[in-house]
């Protein structure tokens, strides 16, 4: 259930509001009683202020939708759309304008019809809306779905697509086992392509099937088809003719449009065009493009690709493999797309993967193309998509690092620097805004986080809402609790694309992900990691590597650590909804415990006196006085930031320990700023105390 308006998405709101936008819509703009309303959204247990609540959520899509779209009549509602936007009643139309086509005898048409209909398909139908009503239409609408995928398929197989009907039918009989109409249609897919055997085991297995869990046999139509294959009846047999020629004539142009307010970035496209377009190279050029979710990858590529295409004169061809979904596109089918986009006819295109890569390099000899290879998964995913001729070039962006792709070009993108992130901002918003509240303007992107779909989204938002402010907007972004919401709408958002790449993540990396977000300051180093995570330091790196692989950490230097804001706030919301207080509680303490033993390390035999030696951990050795400054030095900013997080909690007095291992940094001037800050936090947390001297500084 999504709304749109200007294409623009807009929030639906709960799920028992969209369960009554659903019922409204479905009723096709005739009138809806709150008591029909009320059992679609709840059945039989509706709760006790059921009414009341109705007319709330009735209220609250008014101001989504508008007054004159949702109206009350004879004691109900009704909804006022036109229905050509609502895309199952496209759909519909078009299902039934296939088979009129179908009726009159134009195949070809009929089957162009059923698939722009099933392209409006987009995921579960009425995903996510509860009650009772919706089940039961999700239950129809899937089953409608099927429908029309047999009756494409069956087009398919008469007009000859053969290999590409074989591959689908494959992955639909997999997850629809006991549905015969596939698999007949399976069978005879795979007999017109040469491949009898094959299609006699899937009768075997549909038999084995369905006397194994019902008890009955296959239906008729099964049954005589298996019987026509053994005789090989030539009724089956579609008639052959001869494959038309490839055409070498084809330009494609597939690239999405630009971003039109694309900004900043340009060291990064300079880059690619230099790598990508580079006359020297004897070998097909190759650059990926990595990063986090949401820091502008596809973006860039698609600008960097415009900006290259008089350097490739063949053609650019674009493909979304949604390497992070859970359904990527496989690389045998994005090779089917290419080789018919390059002019190959379906007749020509093999059926496996192998052959299908093979006749892609051939149809690339003495070409010039642009491939823009968007959302890797991995190397793997990307290899066999890889043209084999020099003059061709290939974009490819993925979170994942592709360190394992022989040749590649690896440019690594982080958040926009302040200016441009601003200038982005401005740009959606419009400058008398800015104007207007600079340092809030400022502020937001930095709530942000310098992430450009972050920004994109907030700004969006406020460009659509003239009566918001700048401010306004700055002081939603620091709300603790609920700023991840901030950067989302609809199915687009800083907190759906992590979802999608937490939910690939194994129980160990998941865990370290989550109490790795526990930890404040700007990094910590791998020992300390471990301390978080429990690990010995080799274990603890094994763990956080593929976390930096997949860009939800970053490792600027060996051994260190650290990850954005905004993902250091969902790791920590998935922490609290998935380890317990005490889990949480007792990582953080482990933390603590490694920089007070390491700091009581660092300065035993120090003037000041040893400190005291948790018991949770032994620290790191120093071999001389020297390490253990370097030690203090470097650590300082995490030791510091550990501190402050310390004293925010009760009991602050082994923060208090923590602060006097590093105040001898604060003799050199370099950190005195951050220790005065921290010593501050303490005091003010400790009044009570009985001895307050114990935070005095040295010569203070």
């Amino acid at each position: 259930m999504r709304v749109r308006r200007d294409g623009e998405y807009l929030p639906a709101g709960s799920p028992q509001q969209r369960a009554l936008l659903c019922m409204l819509l479905l009723r096709e703009g005739r009138n809806v009683t709150v008591s029909e309303l009320i059992d679609a959204m709840w059945g039989d247990e509706p709760p006790s202020q059921a009414v009341a609540g109705t007319r709330t959520y009735v209220s609250r899509l008014r101001k989504i939708l508008g007054a004159t779209t949702l109206v009350s009549e004879a004691g109900g509602y009704a909804i006022r759309v036109p229905w050509d936007t609502v895309d199952l009643f496209v759909a519909q139309d078009l299902a039934l304008r296939a088979e009129r086509a179908r009726t009159a005898g134009d195949r070809d048409l009929s089957r162009a019809l059923i698939s722009e209909a099933l392209g409006l398909w987009d995921g579960e139908p009425l995903a996510n809306v509860p009650g009772p009503f919706a089940e039961r239409q999700r239950t129809r609408l899937d089953e409608w779905r099927l429908q029309l995928l047999e009756t494409r398929l069956d087009l398919d197989l008469e007009a000859g697509d053969h290999a590409d009907a074989v591959s689908e039918l494959t992955v639909l009989t997999a997850a629809h086992p006991l549905r015969e109409r596939l698999r007949e249609l399976l069978m005879l897919a795979l007999y017109r392509s040469g491949r009898q055997a094959e299609a006699l085991a899937v009768y075997a297995d549909i038999r084995h099937v369905l006397v194994g869990q019902l008890g009955v046999d296959p239906g008729p139509e099964l049954a005589r088809l298996q019987q026509r294959i053994l005789r090989a009846d030539d009724g089956l047999k579609r008639p052959e003719s001869a494959p038309p020629p490839v055409r070498a004539d084809i330009r494609p142009a597939q690239l999405p449009a630009d971003v039109p307010d694309f900004t900043g970035r340009s060291d990064q496209v300079r880059e690619l065009a230099d790598r990508l377009a580079d006359p020297s190279l004897r070998v097909p050029a190759v650059s990926v493009v990595t990063g986090m979710a949401g820091v502008g990858k596809s973006a860039l590529a698609v600008h960097a690709a415009h900006a290259l295409r008089s350097r490739f004169p063949d053609g650019q061809l674009y493909i979304d493999l949604r390497g992070w979904d859970r359904r990527p596109v496989e690389p045998a089918a994005a090779l089917g797309a290419f080789l018919r986009s390059l002019g190959v006819p379906d007749e020509r295109v093999p059926d496996g993967e192998a052959d299908r890569a093979a006749l892609f390099r051939s149809a690339l000899d003495e070409r010039r193309l642009l491939f823009v290879l968007d959302d890797a998964r991995d190397a793997a995913h990307v290899r066999p998509l890889l043209p084999g001729t020099a003059g061709c070039a290939t974009l490819i962006t993925s979170r994942a690092r592709l360190t394992d792709l022989a040749g590649a070009h690896l440019v690594g993108l982080d958040g926009l620097p302040p200016g441009e992130a601003l200038q982005l901002f401005t740009r959606i918003v419009g400058e008398e805004r800015v104007r207007a509240e600079p340092e809030a303007a400022l502020d937001t992107v930095t709530a942000c986080g310098f992430l450009p779909l972050a920004i994109r989204l907030v700004a969006s938002r406020l460009a659509a809402h003239r009566t918001w402010t700048v401010s306004g907007l700055a002081a939603r972004l620091r709300a603790g609790g609920r700023r991840l919401d901030q950067f989302q709408t609809g199915g687009l958002g800083v907190r759906t694309a992590l979802d999608i790449a937490y939910e690939r993540l194994g129980p160990e990396q998941a865990r370290a992900f989550r109490l790795f977000g526990l930890a404040e300051g700007p990094d910590i180093s791998l020992e300390a990691a471990a301390a978080l995570l429990d690990l010995g330091p080799f274990e603890a790196e094994d763990v956080l590597e593929p976390l930096v692989d997949t860009s939800l950490l970053e490792s600027a230097a060996p051994g260190r650590y650290h990850c954005h804001d905004l993902t250091r706030l969902y790791a920590r919301a998935r922490a609290e909804r998935d380890d317990t207080p005490d889990e949480r509680a007792a990582a953080l303490s482990r933390l603590l415990d490694f920089y007070l033993a390491t700091a009581a390390r660092a300065f035993a035999g120090d003037s000041l006196g040893p400190l005291p030696e948790p018991a949770g951990h032994r620290g790191l050795l120093f071999p001389d006085r020297r390490t253990a400054l370097d030690w203090l030095e470097s650590e300082a900013r995490p030791l510091l930031a550990c501190a402050r997080q310390a004293a925010a909690g009760p009991g602050p007095g082994r923060a208090v320990d923590l602060l006097l291992a590093a105040r001898d940094l604060a003799g050199s001037g370099a950190h005195a700023g951050q220790y005065a800050e921290v010593a501050g936090i303490v005091r003010a947390a400790t009044r009570e105390w009985s001895d307050p001297g114990v935070l005095t500084l040295p010569g203070a």
